[in-house]
């Protein structure tokens, strides 16, 4: 902290009249600025806040709300693994496979293929196991919901392939429609937390003053059947509808209603 005495020799210095009562309110910023030029250290900067004002009971809810919608596509993943002796058996085994894959794939209509790049790494040997080199991939897409069963028989039980959960995902088109919706219900929920306590304590209006939208829930995950498992019939009815989620932390201002 510098003394009083020092910021006022300071002000001489840079040609700062030190003065008890200023009329106008940027003098003392301008001085201000001078003295934190020369010394940054000694007040710290400040970020900008924005004030809120309340005039009346300040109070707080979390709305929140979610909305089913119909069920489009399927976004799958699954792992790709092949092993050989060697590093280059085993990524043209893996080669092999993921043509087989693709193929299937293809046959069902995917959108949006993507596969990743290989990597490889020794397994050391075991009893009765040999030292081998295993190589794997991953693949992702999309496919009609309709292609769940394809996807877990024709390409879920090809050599190598682990399927991963699959993600049920509505029509994109709807999703600024589905978050308009999620906005109104959340905010309506919120309010209805609070009215009942603004009313007891005689303040009837209610004025949001600040409103925190915080994310949504991502949809729900199903796992498929790895290519082990038995093959039973996969119905995409059955899978979870696609659930849009959000939810809102508003403060509202209560006050007495104008007459």
């Amino acid at each position: 902290m510098i003394h009083p005495d020092r910021l006022r020799w300071l002000g001489v210095l840079l040609g700062v009249r030190h003065r008890r009562a200023v009329p106008s309110p940027l003098a003392p910023r301008s001085a201000l600025v001078l003295l934190l030029a020369a010394f940054p250290l000694a007040y710290p900067a400040r970020s900008a806040e924005v004030q809120l004002q309340c005039q009346g009971t300040l109070l707080e809810a979390r709305g929140s709300a979610e909305r089913k919608r119909p069920l489009a596509r399927i976004a799958f993943s699954l792992n790709l693994e092949a092993e050989a002796p060697t590093a280059d058996g085993a990524l043209a085994r893996l080669q092999a496979r993921l043509a087989a894959v693709r193929s299937a794939l293809r046959g069902l209509g995917v959108e949006g293929l993507e596969v990743g790049s290989p990597s490889t790494w020794p397994r050391p040997a075991e009893p009765g196991r040999p030292a081998l080199v295993q190589a794997n991939l991953p693949v992702a897409g999309k496919l009609a919901a309709q292609q769940l069963q394809g996807l877990v028989r024709r390409v879920g039980a090809l050599p190598g392939v682990r399927l991963a959960p699959v993600s049920p995902e509505a029509d994109p088109a709807g999703a600024e429609a589905s978050r308009q919706a999620l906005l109104a219900a959340a905010f309506q929920d919120a309010e209805a937390q609070v009215r009942p306590l603004a009313q007891l304590i005689g303040r009837t209006r209610l004025v949001p003053l600040q409103i925190q939208v915080e994310g949504g829930g991502g949809p729900v995950m199903m796992r498929a059947a790895m290519a082990e498992a038995a093959p039973p019939p996969f119905d995409p009815a059955e899978l979870p509808k696609p659930t849009d989620r959000l939810a809102m932390l508003v403060q509202f201002c209560a006050v007495h209603n104008r007459t």
